[in-house]
């Protein structure tokens, strides 16, 4: 439902995470072992030997400067403008409506219903339920109509079927409400929250 790229992110963040992992290792090992700190010594020395002189290689005739700059501010350009793209992506599939109707009938008008409204009146629902360890309402756009993703976390020895059986008698009060049956996502999760909360007793 949600149109986050995920594989993409992950792939991004394990890159990444592979890089900084290199990045400690090699300041591990500089601040440790002096054979390293020899060796990167010499090997940064002709790193930086070599790129001066390509530089010099490649200056604009007449131009104290190399036209290597111009392509590595266009290369960073690029990267930038990656970076906003990719960022556009995430979180994209929200929606703001849940309900958009115009009336064409003896007096016109039009009926807007916020997706907050939904997820406010689902989420004080389950606020307080002591089977429940949390609850997100969410609304976002399936195939071009407006539609909820309700997760919930129930806590140990609670009955999947019978939770799904009573958010869905929520859901259906709420499309008696609104007036339009809505399309639902509903995620059964577990994690380390559900396991090891303490329950709330119930007097």
């Amino acid at each position: 439902m949600n149109g986050t790229p995920r594989i993409l992110n992950r792939i991004l963040l394990g890159i990444l995470g592979a890089k900084l992992l290199l990045i400690g290792a090699l300041l591990v090992l500089l601040a440790t072992v002096p054979a390293v700190g020899r060796w990167w010594q010499g090997w940064s020395a002709d790193l930086w030997g070599g790129l001066r002189g390509l530089f010099d290689r490649t200056r604009i005739p007449g131009q104290p400067v190399s036209w290597l700059w111009m392509v590595m501010v266009v290369l960073l350009l690029l990267v930038i403008g990656l970076m906003v793209a990719w960022l556009a992506q995430q979180g994209k599939g929200r929606a703001n409506l849940l309900v958009a109707e115009d009336d064409a009938g003896p007096v016109t008008g039009n009926v807007r219903i916020g997706g907050g409204v939904a997820e406010q009146a689902l989420r004080a629902a389950l606020a307080d339920r002591p089977d429940l360890a949390g609850a997100t309402v969410a609304t976002y756009e399936f195939e071009g109509e407006p539609a909820l993703r309700i997760r919930i976390q129930p806590r140990q020895g609670v009955a999947p079927h019978t939770l799904a059986a009573e958010l869905t008698a929520l859901v259906e009060a709420l499309d008696a409400v609104v007036g339009k049956r809505t399309p639902v996502l509903l995620h059964l999760g577990s994690g380390a929250r559900s396991r090891f909360r303490r329950a709330e007793r119930v007097r």
